[in-house]
């Protein structure tokens, strides 16, 4: 199994974030996390080891999930990117190519294979 390095959790629901940073790191993921797009952005500037986020679409702040995904494509391209909501409805083209849309409510499962499978990837 190849070596993963840092997730970053992006989610304004503290106790959902909560849970599923607790989730990621029992699966043995290093995870930073971010109630917003601008922390977001602040840890990937600090942190190179960031190899993937995970946001919510739905959050309040300078930009929701679908701008932060943007920005990280236009400046850290190698940076995967998964998204959830449970009230937005993604259409082709809203994220960047190679992200994921996992619509909530989700399996944990399914997140750790989509980590996986994606940070495997790079």
């Amino acid at each position: 199994m190849p070596p993963l390095t840092s997730p970053a959790r992006v989610e304004d629901e503290t106790f959902i974030r909560m849970d599923v940073v607790d989730t990621l790191r029992a699966a043995g993921f290093d995870v930073l996390e971010a109630a917003n797009a601008d922390e977001a952005i602040q840890m990937l500037e600090r942190n190179p080891d960031i190899c993937l986020i995970f946001t919510d679409v739905d959050m309040p702040g300078s930009m929701n999930g679908l701008k932060l995904a943007a920005a990280v494509r236009d400046r850290w391209p190698p940076v995967r990117i998964i998204a959830t909501s449970g009230h937005v409805k993604i259409r082709a083209g809203d994220l960047p190519g190679g992200a994921r849309f996992i619509p909530k409510p989700y399996q944990s499962a399914q997140i750790i294979d989509a980590i996986r499978e994606l940070t495997w990837a790079a």
